[in-house]
């Protein structure tokens, strides 16, 4: 009868790690086997305090896991139910569960682009950012056109304009506007090297006054050839003492400008009009890139001291006035069919 007794209880014992073994074997399949290996991906939202139960509920729901059970013991079973983090997240049934919790537990959420072209004003920026799904451009216009914050990153203006650099950036969904704003400028810091400061106070020029001068040339011209020959014209109109007379310095100083530059635009006082004023505008007039930063820096060595758009994106370099107006009166005030064909750069 004892005998019988432990046969009995040795079958059990035996059956019990059978059971064991297999359910064992079928949690560990479960782990790493994806749902369904052509699995779409899918965007998942984890909020700020969801319990683990809730995301593996949401997430088998989604036919994202198999199991909603099995999901919330490998989170338990690894520790990661203590540590998944808030955010939004690109997820597949065809990752394994375990490539779902490391995501969920690093953070690693999903990213938009925000792509900003040289010479764009902080006003464009702002809309860019909120066309993007970050943010709104109300919160970052308020940010950056704010003089105290200009002042606590150590720009003597009233504005970021100008020192907001022009990248592709990546930002999770709800990047607040100090965050966007404080990573475009410490992009520009980062391109701006301490190198490029030294060669500003050799040429004369302050930082800001270099930064100003490229968003100038930035608006000149996007010829990447022409930025040095632009910034030299500049540069010589300055050593001379001659007013600039650049119509995007104008355009800038205009409020709600509708396109069309008059010549009563450009016989009206503003900060900006450097048909009327003498030397540099007082601040940026956008967010140049780093070659019209570059050549701010490092103009040509020309004797240029004007240049006129042939209108096919190049531009008459002239040292004489009398050259220079022959030049606008041959692209400027001609019919389009009577215009010399486009020629190469000097």
């Amino acid at each position: 009868m004892a005998k019988r007794v432990l046969m009995v209880l040795i079958v059990i014992l035996f059956a019990g790690a059978g059971v064991g073994v297999a359910l064992w074997h079928d949690f560990q399949t479960f782990a790493d086997r994806p749902a369904d290996a052509g699995g779409e991906v899918k965007t998942v939202t984890v909020r700020p305090g969801q319990s683990v139960a809730e995301t593996a509920d949401h997430l088998a729901r989604t036919g994202i896991v198999g199991s909603s059970m099995k999901f919330r013991i490998l989170a338990r079973l690894t520790g990661a139910d203590r540590r998944l983090k808030a955010g939004e997240y690109d997820l597949s049934a065809a990752m394994t569960p375990r490539e779902i919790l490391d995501v969920l537990e690093r953070g690693l959420v999903k990213l938009y682009r925000l792509t900003i072209p040289e010479g764009l004003t902080l006003r464009q920026i702002a809309e860019a950012a909120e066309s993007s799904g970050l943010s709104t451009a109300a919160e970052i216009l308020a940010l950056a056109a704010d003089p105290a914050v200009a002042r606590r990153y150590g720009i003597p203006a009233d504005s970021l304009e100008g020192y907001l650099f022009p990248d592709t950036y990546l930002f999770p969904r709800g990047a607040s506007a100090e965050a966007i704003v404080a990573a475009l400028h410490e992009r520009f810091r980062a391109v701006f090297s301490p190198e490029w400061s030294q060669r500003a106070a050799a040429i004369g020029l302050s930082v800001h006054e270099t930064v100003t001068l490229a968003s100038i040339i930035e608006k000149e011209t996007s010829a990447a050839a022409e930025r040095p020959l632009i910034a030299s014209v500049f540069h010589n109109r300055l050593q001379k003492g001659m007013r600039l007379e650049t119509d995007p310095t104008v355009i800038y100083g205009i409020e709600n400008f509708d396109g069309n530059l008059t010549r009563r635009h450009l016989a009206t006082p503003t900060p900006y009009n450097t048909y009327l004023i003498r030397g540099l505008p007082p601040g940026p007039i956008a967010n140049p890139g780093r070659e019209s930063l570059h050549a701010a820096l490092f103009p040509a060595d020309t004797p240029y001291l004007f240049f006129v758009s042939r209108n096919d994106g190049t531009h008459v370099f002239s040292t004489h006035l009398e050259d220079h107006n022959r030049a606008v009166q041959l692209y400027q005030r001609r019919p389009p069919r009577e215009r010399p064909p486009q020629q190469q750069l000097p």
